[in-house]
């Protein structure tokens, strides 16, 4: 198969996936500006729906071609090495284009009444656009430039509902504390550049090696591991995530859930497997024990916080936090010389499974929003009575991601603690184990509320909207195949993860 080695196909059309999607957010605009808030709901839905599915299929094609792979010739180099396409870029890119595909359906109905629609589809565009090229950044310059071009548009989104008090509050809110992690992460990498020279990933592992400024290069990796943290959503950074999540639309709840948290994670794999490899960093600059307590803490907090809330979108926000937790474990489980593409790559498979039952259930939350039904657990009682397909999708989203069997989560949550027992930090293991059991509390609730209660008035449900509808049954459906296809997936995963040490 042609993976983009040959002398005829030039090395930048390797960013294929991610040109596609900003050209997609670009037609979006020009589009909109001839009828602006006038343009058909249906092109711009379709237009963005069509360009994520090019990109996930040109994604999936490079992958298995194994285009910048170790088969056929390694990673491809773009700008300087500034920028790089691996199979670890080509893995994450496949989760954003994916979860992508699906908001954009899912906003067809939700934008219905909205106006400035091209805008909102042309944001979402613009920000997967950011994810990949942080999936695929190789220089710090290029990881800061690439993170603010995924936040920037996010800002905005969360903030759509400009009538919606709640909504520009919490945009303000993500806005806010975005800015000052960004100022962290800047100055964590200035403090990396003043001790190693250099932003290339590469050079800097080179340069902090035989370093004498192990302050610095301690400092400036931690302020990396907060900026990052915050991106990720994982604690003491979290606190933005539920109150954006709860504030934003429902899809775009979703977006940044799933894609945005996997996008963190691709980046701060590369930047700490690749610029601060273990063995060959200052005694001093111990970045595993700091992710080791993130994980901990995360997992912890985020599944004890969520079993308090009397809201459901507000407790699958917490949920995300405890999840982000659980892909932790892929950094804090690493050691010198031992399985680290294994724990690397289960971490990756677990961020896949996630972004289909995680988007699947903020979704569902969009189709319930979109019938005027209220927010907390009772105001769901007995709703499998008048929506009983959409129901059983929830219930596979909340079991999945609670991690029992037969579901998708049940595997990736198998594949990630088995993993880190096999790394040697079965206590890693453990705690995410108890966590997992606790977190069925708070979903079994969700699905006692719609199969079990009674309802407690009608819910005065009369139109089934398409879009909502296919992207929750699609998602549902894909977290139901990934568990025979989960073979394929970890190894794909694994693989890709130990190409990088």
């Amino acid at each position: 198969m042609l993976a983009l080695q040959s002398d005829l196909v030039p090395a930048w059309t390797a960013l294929a996936p991610a040109i596609v999607l900003g050209l997609t957010g670009l037609v979006l605009l020009g589009i909109d500006t001839i009828q602006p808030g006038e343009t058909s709901n249906t092109l711009l839905a379709g237009v963005s729906t069509a360009g994520a599915l090019l990109s996930f299929g040109i994604t999936a094609w490079f992958l298995v071609a194994g285009t910048g792979q170790v088969s056929t010739g390694g990673a491809i180099s773009l700008y300087g090495d500034a920028v790089v396409v691996d199979g670890m870029s080509l893995f994450f890119t496949l989760i954003f284009t994916i979860v992508t595909a699906m908001v954009t359906v899912a906003a067809y109905d939700y934008l219905r009444e909205q106006s400035h629609r091209g805008e909102f589809y042309s944001l979402v565009l613009f920000a997967a656009t950011g994810m990949t090229l942080m999936s695929m950044a190789n220089s710090l310059a290029t990881v800061f430039v690439s993170l603010e071009l995924a936040s920037l548009p996010s800002y905005a989104l969360v903030a759509f509902l400009k009538k919606d008090r709640g909504s520009v509050e919490a945009g303000l809110k993500y806005f806010l504390i975005g800015a000052v992690s960004s100022a962290v992460l800047a100055f964590g990498i200035s403090l990396v550049y003043a001790a190693s020279g250099s932003l290339i990933l590469g050079e800097v592992a080179s340069a902090v090696g035989t370093t004498e400024m192990t302050g610095v290069v301690g400092l400036g990796a931690l302020m990396i591991v907060g900026g990052f943290a915050f991106k990720t959503a994982s604690v003491p950074f979290h606190f933005w995530a539920p109150e954006a999540y709860e504030g934003a639309p429902a899809p775009i709840s979703a977006f940044l859930s799933s894609a945005s948290k996997a996008a963190g994670f691709a980046v701060a794999f590369r930047v700490f497997v690749e610029a601060f490899p273990l063995g060959a960093i200052p005694a001093g600059v111990d970045w595993v024990l700091a992710f080791q307590v993130l994980a901990v803490v995360t997992m912890t907090l985020g599944n004890f916080a969520a079993a308090t809330q009397e809201k459901v979108k507000r407790m699958l926000a917490y949920s995300s936090i405890g999840h982000a937790g659980y892909a932790l474990i892929g950094l804090a489980a690493l050691s010198a010389g031992g399985p680290n593409g294994s724990v690397l790559g289960a971490s990756m498979a677990h961020l896949l499974v996630y972004g289909f039952m995680n988007t699947g259930a903020f979704l569902f939350i969009a189709l319930v929003e979109h019938w005027g039904i209220g927010r907390t657990f009772e105001d769901y009682n007995g709703l499998a009575s008048v929506a009983p397909i959409a129901a059983v999708a929830m219930t596979v989203f909340m079991f999945s991601l609670a991690g029992l069997p037969p579901f998708g989560g049940f595997l990736s949550k198998y594949a990630l603690f088995y993993s880190a027992i096999e790394a040697g930090f079965w206590w890693l293991a453990a705690v995410g184990a108890i966590n997992s059991a606790l977190s069925l509390f708070y979903y079994s609730r969700v699905v006692k509320a719609m199969w079990i209660e009674s309802p407690e008035g009608d819910f005065g449900i009369e139109k089934r909207p398409v879009g909502l509808y296919a992207a929750v049954l699609f998602a549902g459906i894909g977290t139901l195949l990934l568990l025979p296809a989960f073979g394929p997936v970890i190894e794909t995963a694994q693989g890709v993860a130990a190409a990088l040490f």
